[in-house]
């Protein structure tokens, strides 16, 4: 846990990142753009990212350490990105510790995972397909940041490319996070629980061609308490593409957080 800022207010932001293997820093610009009220934290899971450890087996505690940040702060409020979010809906004891959710451009299911290789199969990258190769034979941390830097055409819009091609090749990585999740985690996601008694901020990039957003349609994931929010010619990252309509849409989940 990383403290990002702090305004006056008693809700605690704790914003997770997608991947994974991608560090929290990849949620910088969504912390820079959010002006609510309480503290924003970076929660970087062991592991992943930067936060490297010397525990034999990390990944033997995902995704229910998430437990414990939410634990470690009053007023919890968890934002989770892409896979970060399917972590938090995979995590039912969270139900008695948030006080509200928001999940980014994330999905209730792993049906979104054929639909994204389909995408790929459909629109190739000739420099992504070259950096997939590299990478599996060499698994590097080298050559999953080349791989996350080629894949930046799927992941943002023509007007942010540039933007989101910077943000991905600073990024800290974690190629034994990429590993445990694609084979314990990515293909087998279904929620275990739906929070009904805390707002739930559903927000996503309108242009966003990674997660499917197909499986939210669902009636018991449209309960009265959730905010739905698309960003409008915003990729996966919609923040980037636009920051001011995603910081509006926090605020209107902060007002619904404030009055309980």
């Amino acid at each position: 846990m990383r403290l990002h800022s702090t305004r006056p207010g008693s809700l605690n932001w704790l914003l997770l990142p997608g991947g994974p293997g991608i560090g929290s820093e990849s949620l910088i610009e969504l912390a820079d753009a959010l002006h609510v009220p309480g503290s924003i934290w970076l929660i970087d899971l062991p592991g992943d990212g930067s936060n490297t450890t010397q525990q034999r087996d990390p990944y033997a505690q995902w995704p229910q350490v998430l437990v414990e940040a939410a634990q470690a702060v009053p007023h919890a409020v968890y934002v989770g990105h892409s896979t970060g979010g399917m972590y938090l809906l995979s995590t039912p004891a969270l139900g008695d510790l948030v006080q509200g959710i928001a999940l980014l451009d994330t999905a209730p299911d792993s049906s979104w995972h054929p639909e994204y290789i389909a995408m790929t199969q459909a629109d190739p990258l000739p420099a992504f397909e070259h950096a997939l190769i590299q990478y599996t034979q060499h698994p590097s941390i080298d050559n999953l940041t080349t791989l996350a830097v080629t894949s930046a055409e799927w992941n943002f819009t023509p007007a942010a490319l540039e933007a989101g091609r910077a943000l991905l090749a600073r990024m800290p990585y974690n190629a034994d996070a990429v590993a445990w999740s694609d084979a314990h985690f990515d293909h087998v996601y279904k929620a275990t629980w739906w929070p009904t008694h805390v707002p739930v901020l559903r927000l996503y990039g309108t242009c966003d061609r990674i997660v499917s957003q197909r499986a939210w349609s669902a009636a018991e994931f449209n309960t009265p308490n959730v905010l739905v929010r698309a960003i409008a010619d915003a990729g996966h990252f919609p923040w980037i593409d636009n920051p001011a309509d995603v910081s509006a849409a926090f605020a209107a989940f902060a007002g619904k957080l404030i009055a309980g």
